[in-house]
């Protein structure tokens, strides 16, 4: 008889998952990062919602133009999407094979880090995907028509310097260690809780989903601020610092620009940390059975 191995608590999984299933992810939410962009980059005159901004962008620009810049979106998650997952999951070993416990004020800790650093890694292309998405609302004189990721930096290097690519980096840099904090801290608490309270199976759909969905709105929330300075900045090529945003767009809407766009950033983020989240687990779960039937035909011979 072949005796049957459990390698599900051992088994150390490939940094890169994070990054693969952002990807796929991205391709659910790009659309709807768009419309939050075009949002939050208008400046003067009545600010449409989301539906309408959506609707003026397939009229003017057609369906297509919902995934402009997608290839800056899946460059971004392939430096900031997999460095702040894998670097979150190495923390959190690290941390039980020290025996930390993981209270959510230590995941809150170790996530913030992680997207953070991440953030680091993916400012370049945050840039070229801000540019990209918000190019059509532009008057023709004004676009810049980037081809793709690689043709937004050629230009940006050619035009503007290597300084162009630290542009917003310090709030893009806390916004993503906050928004990871509360996405992939508050993911895993919220999933804690509720196997806790409803002893539902920690493998289960249901559970998955609820807890992405509150981590998403608690994101959204607490980010909604810095989410907001961060595409001025980025989406400018004008040199303004943080508090010089700040203090425009408070004269210009009193308060009310801190949750500017925050109804598409909610609907972006909803589906985008359900999928990430969903699409990870099922990376972990192909390699699983994956090592255990090769392990199990090592043994066997």
């Amino acid at each position: 008889m072949i005796k049957q191995i459990d390698i599900s608590q051992s088994v150390i999984y490939p940094k890169w998952f994070g990054g693969s299933a952002s990807c796929m992810a991205v391709l659910v939410s790009h659309p709807l990062d768009l419309v939050k962009v075009r949002m939050q980059m208008k400046h003067s005159g009545t600010k449409p919602g989301t539906l309408t901004t959506c609707i003026r962008i397939v009229q003017r620009e057609g369906v297509l133009a919902l995934y402009n810049g997608l290839s800056a979106g899946f460059m971004r998650q392939l430096t900031y999407g997999s460095v702040r997952i894998g670097l979150y999951e190495t923390l959190k070993e690290q941390t039980k094979a020290n025996n930390i416990p993981t209270s959510p004020p230590v995941l809150g800790i170790l996530a913030g880090i992680s997207g953070f650093i991440g953030a680091i890694f993916g400012n370049s292309s945050d840039i070229g995907n801000i540019r990209m998405q918000n190019d059509g609302s532009l008057p023709p004189h004004l676009r810049r028509n980037y081809r793709h990721i690689f043709d937004a930096w050629r230009q940006i290097k050619h035009q503007e310097g290597w300084k162009a690519f630290g542009q917003g980096l310090w709030p893009n840099a806390f916004r993503c260690g906050m928004m990871t904090s509360c996405q992939l801290a508050s993911y895993d608490s919220f999933r804690d809780l509720i196997v806790a309270t409803t002893g539902i199976h920690n493998d289960h759909p249901v559970l998955h989903l609820s807890a992405s969905f509150l981590a998403a709105l608690v994101a959204t929330t607490l980010c909604s601020p810095i989410d907001v300075t961060k595409t001025q900045l980025m989406g400018s090529s004008n040199k303004r610092g943080i508090l010089h945003v700040i203090k425009d767009l408070t004269a210009a809407e009193g308060m009310r620009w801190v949750f500017r766009g925050w109804t598409p950033g909610f609907v972006r983020l909803g589906p985008q940390t359900m999928a990430t989240l969903i699409l990870l687990e099922q990376h972990k779960r192909l390699y699983r059975d994956f090592k255990e039937k090769t392990d199990t035909q090592k043994i066997s011979l």
